[in-house]
């Protein structure tokens, strides 16, 4: 576990951001149109609204972060999106003022602290390639750091390619005047992972530390066929059958992990 530096005597608030930007994949094989349809229908029924709150919710705990208000909306034809509002400290004594008061008072409150996901489910017409992709986005300022959650989140998605960004903006004074431009030690986003997940990802920095920018892509290590197929395994396909459907989805990971398309 990463410990952080000694907690800085301060003027005031610390006014410091901290923003950790994910996209994660999950890449699938479905042979017919029909497994097509009930794979993106298996996606929208794992991760709604509801469940993607509830995900949240849990990182807001995670960070220990006070949720303000909670927005969520499930889309047609498919795809969700949630959007909570966090701060650091409580706005309204919830003891006081009740749970239906909280959620109504804080809609407007501007704070600088949110967790939001987007999911976009797709699959491709004509070769067999279904995925799917979350955006996550936390941001928090003050002492809690989005880090926290960084492996839980990662376990609570099927993820075969993760993209992370982690930055810090801003600055805060200390009592004696001294501008900070970060409060923690931090050399790679890898260092806030568990061990497993280390274990199971290849992963690759790219990091500005004068501007601390923190960049980390990983994808699995392994390449196992049947954790691929969609209602499918890969003893009832022929070896020529098998060869293809390797080669497209390696192709589609290789694409999806470095951001460009291949020959």
């Amino acid at each position: 576990m990463v410990k952080p530096l000694p907690r800085l005597k301060l003027q005031g608030f610390n006014n410091l951001t901290k923003a950790l930007s994910f996209n994660i994949y999950d890449i699938c094989y479905a042979v017919t149109p029909e497994q097509r349809d009930r794979y993106i229908e298996y996606i929208d029924e794992q991760y709604d609204a509801d469940r993607l709150t509830q995900i949240l919710s849990d990182v807001a705990e995670i960070i220990g972060a006070n949720i303000l208000n909670i927005a969520r909306q499930d889309y047609d034809p498919q795809g969700a999106s949630v959007t909570i509002l966090i701060s650091e400290q409580p706005v309204i004594d919830k003891k006081a003022a009740g749970k239906d008061v909280i959620s109504d008072a804080v809609v407007a409150h501007l704070d600088k602290s949110h967790i939001t996901v987007h999911t976009y489910p797709e699959t491709h017409p004509h070769n067999g390639i279904a995925t799917f992709r979350a955006d996550i986005d936390v941001a928090t300022c003050g002492v809690i750091s989005p880090l926290k959650a960084l492996n839980y989140l990662i376990e609570s998605f099927e993820s075969d390619i993760v993209t992370m960004d982690y930055r810090v903006r801003g600055f805060t004074r200390d009592v004696k005047g001294k501008k900070h431009y970060i409060d923690h030690k931090i050399n790679s986003i890898q260092d806030y992972l568990a061990k497993g997940i280390r274990q199971k990802y290849e992963m690759f920095d790219v990091n500005v530390y004068q501007e601390n920018i923190f960049h980390t892509k990983m994808h699995v290590k392994e390449f196992d066929l049947d954790t691929y197929l969609f209602e499918a395994n890969a003893s009832d396909l022929s070896f020529k059958e098998r060869l293809r459907i390797e080669q497209r989805l390696k192709l589609e990971i290789e694409e999806l992990f470095h951001g460009r398309n291949l020959a």
